[in-house]
């Protein structure tokens, strides 16, 4: 028996995927090159964009052909699945399933019919499961670069994200197992480690140790513990909420050397109107202050950890490389709070952005409310700021011409390799394909909105 899988959305469902795997293989199947030469095809969607629900709709209806072929071909849904969807996608999967019940599949891919477990019917298994299936060891697609949840769910329930809704309430992992995951994944030949949760930096662990002074481990204390585990790794997280960003935590990530100069810190939007009626629980003027926080600590901080200067290949590692999320268009955005959005990303100057166009989250606050930004003055909105992001991002890049920067070749592709630095900047540059999954030292040479280009230096 073969499985494929394919996975939609965040860090999180590809971790998720990866523990997918691990169990698949540990009960008899064997990955196939392709969904036509599987015997079970699994999606891991994501609900959070309506783009990537219309993508498995599409996807479901090629199944179904592939299912007339071939009659023993079984379809699993799972992922982060609205109970509006999971209604409509039991026409076409003969499994739809939450994840939290992974450690059931076995016994429940032994049946011969289909088999559907609700979010209603899910609850029941709550109290059983928890955050048991991150229990799975993951099989990791890549062994250089693991993904780490230290949290499933969130309790914050921002009025446009499905989020509590299709993962429930945060519940966080025991520090001790967290580390394990770690330390297994670098014994394995881990060079970059990504600690993952819905609301990252809301992380709470009680801890057993007598050494311990505070019995909770928080999320700084976390983050000092992964960066004294013995190895030569890069230390990220994602996604982190700007309401639960401390004083300690912001020092903790400068003096953490393993943990790289990057941070994506979602804005969502630059006006307190809307970021009110989206309910984010912070001003423009405190996210704005937040971003000055964390850029002055982090320079002062790095420039007297390194007081001699920099090692060869960690150019500008005093400066942080800020990332955000945006939301344009949301219900009842004016063009006059879209400005404030438009000079808040003015001043802050972000070198990286995701931006989206809102979509309606079935079951979400903001589902209620009036969709009433037409969808060519949302498009509008995101060019703009599209147009603002690609001229800081060459600016930013252009910092690194000439220097010698660290990068993770990630990838081999008609004879170049493209990999990430430390500042999360893709980087390509020629050279073998025996070097992915190794940190190299290339000089820049060119450099683009979107990443650099240079040369590898030999050693």
């Amino acid at each position: 028996m073969k499985y494929f899988i394919i996975t939609f959305g965040c860090q999180m469902n590809k971790s998720d995927s990866e523990r997918i795997a691990f169990l698949l293989e540990r009960i008899g199947y064997k990955k196939a090159p392709n969904e036509r030469e599987a015997d079970l095809i699994v999606i891991n969607m994501c609900s959070v964009r309506q783009s990537a629900v219309d993508r498995v709709y599409g996807l479901a209806k090629k199944f179904t052909q592939i299912k007339n072929q071939k009659s023993k071909v079984k379809t699993l849904l799972t992922g982060c699945i609205s109970k509006k969807d999971f209604l409509r996608f039991q026409k076409f999967f003969d499994y739809v399933l939450p994840i939290k019940t992974l450690k059931i599949w076995p016994e429940i891919l032994k049946k011969k019919g289909g088999y559907y477990l609700s979010n209603q019917r899910e609850k029941e298994f709550l109290e059983k499961f928890k955050c048991d299936y991150l229990k799975i060891k993951p099989k990791h697609e890549k062994n250089f670069s693991a993904f780490v949840p230290i949290s499933s769910g969130c309790d914050n329930f921002c009025s446009y994200c499905v989020v509590p809704y299709t993962r429930g309430s945060l519940i966080c992992r025991p520090h001790e197992e967290i580390l394990e995951e770690i330390r297994d994944a670098l014994k394995n030949g881990a060079k970059e480690i990504w600690l993952l949760g819905q609301n990252v930096n809301d992380y709470h662990s009680n801890s057993k140790l007598k050494s311990q002074k505070s019995k909770v481990i928080n999320f700084a204390k976390l983050l000092k513990m992964v960066n004294d585990v013995p190895g030569n790794f890069w230390l990220r997280f994602t996604s982190p909420h700007p309401k639960n960003f401390s004083e300690k935590l912001i020092e903790t990530m400068a003096k953490c050397e393993k943990f790289t100069p990057y941070l994506n810190l979602p804005l969502q939007s630059g006006d307190d109107e809307v970021l009110k009626r989206m309910r984010r629980n912070y001003t423009a003027k405190e996210y704005k202050n937040l971003v000055k926080k964390i850029r002055r600590v982090f320079k002062k901080i790095r420039k007297s950890i390194y007081k001699k200067g920099f090692p060869e290949g960690f150019a500008l590692e005093d400066t942080i490389s800020i990332s955000t999320d945006i939301i344009v268009g949301f219900c009842g955005e004016t063009k006059k709070q879209f400005q404030n959005t438009l000079k808040l990303f003015k001043e802050i100057k972000f070198d990286m952005a995701y931006i989206a166009q809102y979509s309606p989250r079935p079951g979400t606050l903001a589902e209620k409310f009036e969709d009433d930004v037409p969808k060519d003055e949302k498009e509008r909105r995101w060019k703009l700021l599209q147009k603002i992001l690609q001229k800081f991002a060459l600016s930013f890049n252009k910092k690194f011409l000439g220097k010698k920067i660290l990068v993770l070749a990630e990838e081999f592709k008609d004879g170049f390799l493209i990999g990430k630095s430390r500042h999360h900047k893709s980087v390509k540059f020629e050279g073998k394909e025996n070097l992915v999954g190794n940190f190299v030292l290339v000089k820049i040479e060119r450099a683009f909105p979107w990443g650099l280009k240079g040369k590898l230096i030999e050693k």
